[in-house]
This record gives C-alpha cells, structure tokens and sequence, in this order.
C-alpha cells in the first residue's frame, strides 16, 4: 500500500516510515522539510494521490494555546478534506494517554480537538493514545528544574520506546480502521517523580528531585493514574531506553481503577 506519513521526518515518524519500507510498503514521508505543509495546505493534495492511508504524526511548532489550537484544528480539517478527494481508506493520527483528563493543558486540549474532528470525519480512523515516551524524560526534568532541584508528581506513569511507538503505528496503519481510540504504553509502571531520578542517576546528574503532589507536569497538576492506561493497552516491549534505568528497585504497579484522591 501507499502509507503517507504526516510528520515522516520526526522522532517518531522516521521510524514508523522505516519500518513500513520494510514490510514493502510504498511509506511516503511528508513534512515541510519534503515540501508538504499541511497546516497552509501545501503539497497535500499531490502526495495523497494513490494513498490508502495516511498517519498524521505531525506536531505544532508553537505550544502558545492559540497556537497550538490553530495548528491542530486546521491540519486536521486540511487532511480530512484531502484524503476525501485522494479516496483515502484510513485515517490514523496518534494522541496522548490522559489527554481527556488534563483540560487545563493548552496542549491537551487542542489534542482532543484534533480528535474529534477526525472521530466525526467521513474517513474510517484509527485514533492512538500513547503513553510518554522515554525518550521525553530529560524534557520533563528540565522542565520541572528550578534552582537545581526538580520538583515532580509522584502520579504514575508508564513510559513506552519511541521504536515500540513505531513498531505499533506501522502495525495499527495496515491492518482494518478501528473507528475507535486504543491505548499504548510501556511495560512497567513508575511514580514519575521516581523515574526521573532514576534517569538523571544514571546519566551522572546531580540534579535532586523531589515529589511533589501539587507540581505541574506541563501547565496541568495531576491525580495518581491521569497519565497510565486505563483499559488493555498494546504493550510495547522496551523496558526502558537506557539499560541502567532498569537497575535497583522494580516498577511498581498503579491500582487497578482510576481514582480521585
């Protein structure tokens, strides 16, 4: 099949397209970098042609909540209305675990609204809620530092590989639309305060972190199972990008229900 992958030279899309080649798709990377924009609707059109399914994995250049809103809305309507004309069969776009939960993030919510612009599209679509990749960790450190110290919810968190993220995507892109959400993460639970110390051990910083339950992940305060799975997620496989997070105590496990504390 002709996959188009919105994002196709990101983290995460770069792998996706990889993998798809090797499976012998015909994986098409789109992104401005290859001449395709899709929030001024540029290039669309003729990259979607002979496309069975596009994978929007494309992330807005500005987090400001304006932004981001417009970002998200607009690509998402530019690529519904294009892949309508193209006789696209599949829509998949990849979300965040939580996003429904965290109302207060910009970010978030323009997520969900992406969401629901392509849940009410004539397109079939297949919508992923991933977990947060590991690879995002010294983001949320840096993000949580202020005088040396990083301050950071003990909610849980189950972190999950950028190649298990890619290994999933290409799987989810070539089988049948779900016209549902599914859920992905990693395969070990962890206080997200925990983690983080973990990693910054094990590359050599001293940084000291400390929980906090009123410390903002990005703008939103969360409650112990805003950011974990709530159903059967797929599970990847990685346990963790660097080895000698995996050392000393295990992952603990979060309670089976969600709950209000």
């Amino acid at each position: 099949m002709k996959i188009v992958v919105i994002g196709g030279t990101g983290l995460i899309g770069s792998r996706t397209v990889e993998r798809l080649r090797r499976r012998g798709h015909d994986a098409v990377a789109a992104s401005p970098k290859t001449g395709v924009d899709t929030l001024n609707n540029l290039g669309l059109a003729e990259v979607l042609e002979g496309a069975a399914v596009v994978v929007d994995l494309a992330d807005s250049p500005s987090y400001e909540e304006g932004a981001v809103m417009h970002f998200f809305e607009t690509t998402a309507r530019n690529l519904i209305a294009a892949e309508l004309k193209a006789g696209v069969k599949h829509h998949v776009v990849l979300s965040i675990v939580g996003s429904e939960r965290l109302p207060d993030n910009p970010y978030f919510r323009a997520k969900m609204a992406q969401q629901r612009i392509v849940a009410s599209s004539p397109v079939p679509h297949t919508i992923i809620h991933s977990t947060q990749f590991f690879e995002f960790l010294p983001g949320i450190a840096d993000a949580a530092t202020s005088d040396g110290v990083a301050r950071l919810s003990p909610a849980f968190v189950q972190p999950i590989a950028a190649d298990d993220v890619a290994d999933i995507i290409a799987t989810i892109a070539t089988e049948q639309p779900q016209d549902a959400v599914v859920e992905i993460a990693g395969p070990g639970s962890f206080r997200l305060n925990e983690i983080v110390e973990r990693y910054l051990q094990a590359i050599g910083d001293d940084r000291r972190v400390e929980p906090d339950v009123h410390a903002r992940y990005f703008s939103a305060e969360l409650e112990e199972l805003t950011l974990v799975p709530g159903g059967s997620p797929t599970m990847g496989h990685t346990s963790s990008r660097n080895g000698s997070l995996a050392e000393g105590d295990p992952p603990v496990s979060p309670p089976r229900s969600r709950h209000r504390h």
